[in-house]
């Protein structure tokens, strides 16, 4: 099938490893020109070189963390009209709320909220004006089933998700459309180690239960739940 986007220009971000690269070969395949961002250099430069030898598209890598301001303009820099914008950002770590502080919960907002916002506000008005785009952010099945160790990835990528909502329905007229991809757990090297970090994070809150309702709470407990999406890039 001929999608139709031969020629366009994406940006993938934290396209490295995992879902992003999928992405990146994916969209490379039906010929799209690729820029790619992670924050391991060499990691992500032999992403690039497996994409370009197996498509023949232009891939641009660019070594970066995109939830900076500096990262966001290289990235920018490298392709400033992009047809084609994948939001992409490791998750933060899984834990108790009673242990995050004010800073830990503005650095997850900034990487899963506002820096996907961020991107969209620096090149939705392009997409417009040429009367194409189309912008997915990956974010987590969490946000529509929340898992209880996951709350500050819940809450950032809850709150990307309303923004877009709203946004969604203005620039679809113009045909520039915003999806939200919300994947559950996927076989990466990442998905091994997950669970036990899980199971880490979950016996430590067990562990500060006080034994008034520790019975209590083991009768009702149920299964644990994986992280879904960790570190990328």
């Amino acid at each position: 099938m001929d999608l139709g986007i031969r020629g366009r220009n994406a940006i993938v971000c934290a396209s490295s490893r995992g879902l992003g690269k999928a992405c990146a070969m994916s969209l490379a395949r039906e010929g799209v020109n690729i820029t790619m961002m992670a924050r391991t250099k060499d990691v992500l430069e032999a992403a690039a070189k497996e994409i370009r030898d197996a498509t023949g598209v232009r891939v641009t890598a660019v070594a970066g963390d995109v939830t900076t301001e500096a990262g966001r303009a290289a990235l920018l820099a490298a392709c400033p009209a992009p047809d084609i914008l994948v939001n992409n950002a490791g998750g933060p770590p899984p834990g108790d709320f009673r242990e995050w502080d004010r800073d830990t919960w503005i650095k997850a907002l900034d990487a899963n909220m506002i820096t996907p916002i961020l991107l969209i506000k620096a090149t939705v008005d392009g997409m417009i004006a040429r009367r194409f785009g189309r912008i997915v952010n990956i974010t987590s099945s969490a946000v529509k089933h929340p898992i209880d160790i996951l709350g500050l990835s819940n809450g950032a990528r809850t709150g990307l998700t309303g923004f877009v909502a709203g946004l969604a329905r203005k620039t679809v007229g113009h045909n520039v459309t915003i999806n939200n991809l919300l994947p559950g757990p996927f076989d990466t090297s990442l998905a091994s180690s997950a669970p036990s970090s899980a199971a880490r994070t979950r016996a430590s809150s067990r562990g500060r239960t006080s034994s008034s309702t520790a019975g209590r709470t083991r009768a009702r407990s149920k299964p644990a739940r994986d992280p879904l999406r960790g570190p990328t890039g």
